[in-house]
């Protein structure tokens, strides 16, 4: 009986081992011609992706994809947990009618050496409507292929039920005024709206356009009538960080913001930004910037949607030689979705630089460089750009709340501050 009882569960474990690999939800570009994604509300591109439930603003969803002939596209949505796990709602309950709709909007590049169609549209919209909040995976596919998946994205959806009230210290419990910064989190609901505080909510903050630090909470410090409070606990320290290096490459026949030199090459334009340097040990200097977004802008032109034209844009930082025990990466709004081999610097020895080409429609981009150790996953910013206390950076905390019994994460609050304002 016991040699049978084995056997029983040998053969089910490989079916239990697949059922435990978590989906592929991460903001992925699989075709290598899709081009300058951006996912933000139409009131403001600066803003995280986020839709408040009855509002009147829209998501907008644009990018290129770059190719002579047009391509058919269509998209899909797919509802997901806190943890961006799919939920266990039918398609039905998420989305009013069909769970897809065709993209229509899509118009030619003119007066451009690189040929892209550029492709727009919002949510909701006549064809999709979400009915629940959380949080969402967009996926756009060929019309006649829905299995050639393009790219997938991310997104959210709030029905505000709390208030989120935040504040961002340099006095942390790591270290005072020096690397760190600590936030407090109070939310405040009406009696009720949360009988179990300990047990019912999820709280997640991320940093500026960065997916890789991302917090998740569990379970608040404390909590009362109507009031939950995150204090005094390790996952609130965030690196403190360094302002965003900028460039500009809006105007292809001048030098521009960070552009030492643009030449055209057949088939693109070429901009080389100044040699970056280490900025670990400098003093903190700083900096307006948009905390990692960029714009698609053409200076020139009237509509930069499709008159904006592709730049090879070669960045540099001068290491004096290599860094052992990781990897460099670039970080920014504008890497997300890109494979790690696009975005990691590469070290040329014969200048003592590590090195990257990028292929980046023109406009105005934020990036920092990211200090990866070997086996890590999560970039650390003191290595190459320092980590100073008053760096400006922007939290983005996100409030999921599942009562008892319940089928799916509700995000149910939204809060977004900066530091040192």
């Amino acid at each position: 009986m016991n040699r049978i009882f084995l056997l029983v569960i040998a053969s089910l474990l490989p079916i239990v081992m697949q059922a435990q690999v978590p989906d592929d939800t991460r903001i992925r570009i699989v075709d290598s011609n899709v081009r300058s994604l951006k996912v933000a509300p139409a009131s403001n591109i600066y803003l995280p992706p986020v839709l408040v439930m009855g509002s009147d603003d829209r998501l907008v969803v644009n990018f290129d994809y770059i190719d002579y002939d047009v391509h058919y596209l269509r998209y899909s949505l797919q509802h997901c947990d806190a943890l961006w796990q799919p939920s266990q709602l039918l398609e039905s309950e998420y989305v009013e009618g069909f769970n897809y709709a065709d993209i229509d909007d899509y118009r030619q590049s003119e007066t451009t050496f690189t040929h892209y169609f550029n492709y727009t549209f919002s949510l909701p919209n006549d064809n999709m409507v979400m009915t629940r909040s959380g949080n969402y995976v967009l996926r756009v596919y060929e019309q006649d292929d829905p299995d050639k998946v393009l790219f997938q994205t991310r997104f959210m959806v709030v029905e505000p039920r709390l208030t989120v009230m935040t504040d961002v210290s340099s006095n942390t419990d790591e270290d005072y005024n020096d690397a760190h910064q600590q936030l407090t989190i109070n939310l405040n609901y009406k009696p009720g709206v949360v009988a179990d505080p300990y047990g019912e909510l999820t709280t997640v903050i991320f940093q500026n356009t960065r997916i890789d630090n991302a917090v998740v909470l569990r379970r608040p410090m404390s909590a009362g009538i109507g009031t939950v409070t995150y204090e005094h606990q390790p996952e609130l320290i965030f690196e403190a960080g360094n302002e965003y290096r900028r460039f500009e490459t809006v105007n292809i026949h001048t030098l521009n913001m960070g552009v030492a030199a643009i030449d055209y090459v057949q088939p693109f334009y070429h901009a080389t930004l100044y040699a970056d340097e280490p900025r670990v040990n400098q003093q903190y200097l700083y900096d307006q910037t948009q905390r990692g977004h960029f714009t698609i802008r053409n200076a020139e032109g009237n509509d930069s949607d499709i008159d904006a034209d592709y730049v090879v844009t070669h960045f540099m930082l001068n290491t004096g030689g290599p860094v052992e025990g990781g990897n460099i990466f670039l970080e920014g709004e504008f890497t997300h979705g890109l494979p790690a081999s696009t975005t990691v610097m590469k070290y040329d020895a014969s200048s003592g630089c590590y090195v990257n080409d990028m292929l980046l429609k023109q406009g105005a981009y934020n990036y920092q460089y990211l200090w990866v150790p070997d086996g890590a996953s999560i970039g650390q910013t003191a290595v190459i750009d320092g980590d100073k206390y008053q760096t400006i950076n922007q939290y983005l905390i996100l409030v999921y709340h599942r009562p008892s019994g319940g089928r799916y994460d509700q995000l149910v609050g939204y809060g977004l501050t900066r530091s040192l304002n």
